[in-house]
This record gives C-alpha cells, sequence and structure tokens, in this order.
C-alpha cells in the first residue's frame, strides 16, 4: 500500500461518556437517539438539577486505589479512555519508544470538582486534602497519562472552553506532521457535573430549564431549544502518520485530513451571529485537507441546544453548504461535556465514517424558520462519507473545525 508519508490517521478510539465506558455502548446510543439525561441528587435544590453522567464508572476497579486517590474524576475519565484507545490501536505501551510518543489532552475545567469539593471543606473550617494541588492541576490529566503509559515526549494541556478537545487533536496532528514524535494520545475530558459549575452556568441561562422532563431537554437545533444539558465524559484518540501506522500493520481508521482553529473576536460568551469565526476554522480545515465545500457531505455540529449558539452555526452551514450534508449532533443524547466534546463528536465522525453511517440528531422536531439544512432525524442514515467535518466552539469565541475522510 503506498501512503503519502504527511497522511496523519487516526488508529484507536477510546470513550467515557454518559453511556458509559467505551466506543461501542456510545456509539450505539447516539444511533439509537436515546437521551441520557436524569436526575442528579448532587444536583438537588438547584435551579437546574438534570445532568448527563457516566453510569457505573469503576475508577477503582480500572486504574487501582492509589491512583484514584491522587487523580480527579476529569483526570480518571481520561486515563480510561486513553487506556482503551491504546489497545484499540494495537499497541504495547511496554514496546514503544516512550520518547518518540506525545499526548495532547484538552479540558475546560481540570479538576474542578476537587476545587469545589475542597473550598467546602476549607469554608467549614476542616483540613484540605495534601494533593488538592496535584489533583487539580489542569495539566495533571497528560502528566499522569505520561507516567501511567510511558511517555516521555511532548506532554501538553490546551484550554478554548469547549473547543478544547477539537484543539488537542489539532495540536496533535501538527506535532505528527512536524516529526516532533510519532504517536500521539489526543483529546479531552471534564467531570463538571457538580453544584458550583451547575449553578454557573444556571445563573447565566446556559442551561436547559426543563428538569421535569430530563430526556427531552437537550434539542439541538429544534425550534424549542432553551440550553443545554451538563455532562461528563472523555475521548482520546491514537494518531499516527499513516505511513508509520501501515508499516507496522494497524488498519486505519480514517484519515485526519485536515484542521483549523479561529477567533471570533466578537464576545465573550456570545458567538458571532452569523458564525464568521467558525467559517474561518472551517476554510482553514478545508484548505489543509485539499478540499472545497462541495467535497463535504456529513458534519458533526458541535450544536449544544442554546438558541444563539446553534442559531450562528445553521446560518453558517446552510451559507457554505446549503441543504446538502447530512448534519448530526451528538449532544441530544450525551450532554454537553464541555472540553471533552470536541473529542467525543471526533471519535463518532471517525466511526460514522467506518460504519457508512450517520446518526440522528436526538429530541430534533422542526427548525427554525429559514433555515433548510440536512439533519437527520429519526432513524440512522445509511451514507458513504467522502470528507466529514466536526465542529466545535466555546466561550471566548475559540473555534476549531476537524476533517476526516476515509484511509
Amino acid at each position: 500500500m503506498s501512503v503519502r508519508s504527511a497522511q496523519v490517521a487516526v488508529t484507536g478510539l477510546g470513550l467515557v461518556t454518559a453511556a458509559g465506558v467505551g466506543t461501542d455502548v456510545a456509539w450505539k446510543a447516539v444511533c439509537g437517539a436515546v437521551p441520557l439525561a436524569r436526575t442528579v441528587p448532587e444536583l438537588a435544590g438547584l435551579a437546574v438539577d438534570i445532568a448527563c453522567t457516566v453510569p457505573d464508572f469503576d475508577a477503582v476497579g480500572r486504574l487501582g486505589g492509589p491512583l484514584v486517590r491522587r487523580t480527579d474524576r476529569c483526570c480518571q475519565l481520561i486515563l480510561v479512555a486513553a487506556e482503551d484507545a491504546v489497545r484499540d490501536a494495537g499497541l504495547d505501551p511496554g514496546r514503544w519508544d516512550g520518547a518518540r510518543v506525545a499526548v495532547v489532552v484538552g479540558s475546560a475545567f481540570g479538576g474542578i470538582g476537587t476545587v469545589a469539593a475542597e473550598s467546602a471543606k476549607l469554608a467549614a473550617g476542616k483540613n484540605v486534602s495534601a494533593l488538592t494541588i496535584p489533583r487539580f492541576g489542569p495539566n495533571m490529566p497528560a502528566g499522569q497519562l505520561s507516567s501511567l503509559l510511558g511517555v516521555a515526549g511532548p506532554s501538553l494541556t490546551v484550554c478554548t472552553a469547549c473547543a478544547s478537545g477539537g484543539t488537542a487533536l489539532a495540536t496533535a496532528r501538527g506535532l505528527l506532521l512536524a516529526d516532533r514524535c510519532d504517536i500521539v494520545l489526543a483529546g479531552g475530558g471534564d467531570a463538571p457535573v457538580n453544584r458550583l459549575v451547575a449553578a454557573s452556568f444556571a445563573r447565566m441561562g446556559a442551561l436547559s430549564r426543563r428538569c421535569d422532563d430530563p430526556a427531552g431537554a437537550s434539542r439541538p437545533f429544534d425550534a424549542e431549544r432553551d440550553g443545554f444539558v451538563l455532562a461528563e465524559g472523555a475521548a482520546m484518540l491514537v494518531l499516527e502518520r499513516s505511513a508509520d501506522a501501515v508499516a507496522r500493520g494497524a488498519r486505519p481508521l480514517a484519515e485526519f485530513a485536515g484542521d483549523g482553529a479561529s477567533a471570533d473576536a466578537h464576545h465573550f460568551t456570545s458567538p458571532h451571529p452569523d458564525g464568521a469565526g467558525l467559517e474561518r476554522a472551517v476554510s482553514a480545515a478545508l484548505a489543509e485537507a485539499g478540499a472545497v465545500p462541495d467535497d463535504v457531505d456529513h458534519v458533526n455540529a458541535h450544536a449544544t441546544g442554546t438558541p444563539l449558539g446553534d442559531a450562528a452555526e445553521a446560518v453558517l452551514l446552510g451559507r457554505l453548504f446549503g441543504g446538502r450534508p447530512l448534519i448530526t449532533a451528538a449532544k441530544g443524547v450525551l450532554g454537553h461535556a464541555m472540553g471533552a466534546s470536541g473529542a467525543i463528536e471526533a471519535a463518532l465522525t471517525v466511526r460514522a465514517i467506518t460504519e457508512g453511517v450517520v446518526p440522528p440528531v436526538a429530541n430534533f422536531r422542526r427548525a427554525d424558520d429559514g433555515w433548510d439544512l440536512g439533519f437527520v432525524t429519526g432513524r440512522p442514515r445509511p451514507h458513504r462519507t467522502r470528507l466529514a467535518l466536526s465542529n466545535s466552539a466555546g466561550f471566548g469565541g475559540q473555534n476549531a473545525v476537524l476533517a476526516f475522510r476515509p484511509f
């Protein structure tokens, strides 16, 4: 097989989501379009007490008690996703050259659960844990992952709010193309389901208020959307140069063909109303992929279910692509996992390419007036994708767009 050395391949996927641990369970959930939001007892009494959390997550069973005691839940989710991704890629950390392996992790909140819990102790006059700082440090998931798997190359952490997972993957692709490493474990994770974060987002008016109907709360692109559903999760992907992957006998899942980044330069929380910033990121990703808008036939949208955010993205999609590409959005099922979302959705985009199927948008019934877009509804749509985009955006107007094609 002849492979251009400049190609970057995805060779492994690992997901931990509200569907559970594993890529298969996440894929089954989004294809089934059954929302996973529920009432969360820890949020009782708040204005919004619903969220999407990882069920039956056995951190001790997977990572061992000592490691769990010195890590935040965010880190634990990332470590499990990374282990699964490495296994999926058919790699053995005991046999790789750790100096040529890198890790790039994106997170919007880092160890915010530790911050909230230890702050409550301090306010109550109790001693805080001696491990507080190493548990909540934003860089610690990357550091712990490097130690766990013997990764001695670049170990980086990025934060672009809810675009962090996408930014991490783009950064990883750049490391490979610059020959700074041969393998990168990249993705994102967040565990923000706690009273501090939930109360803050509710105060901003960002969360859906459908607490009496958790399953119907997250409504990407739907005309009756009223905010997002807070979620936790992680996704890690293994990236390699395609030639290296083929040489070791791996079967690449997809080509990571391009990436783009931009800033709205508009507002600290609201997106540019016509999606101008996101458009620049899309254009950059297409240029790197050697593609034009007509080549795109599948978009995994950021689509959080907020009135302004979904409208800006829909306007952009219509302007660039018309109604031709199939559009999906995973947050109707999995909720909005903040810095993990871009990595989760990238993994699902790769899975859609390999399966030849585009999942539906859960809870979508009717679009805003004037939107004539190719939303997939009801059931998964069989589809052979030529080029797919995965969009992410975050507070601060930060955007990341990733382009994937079949290998």
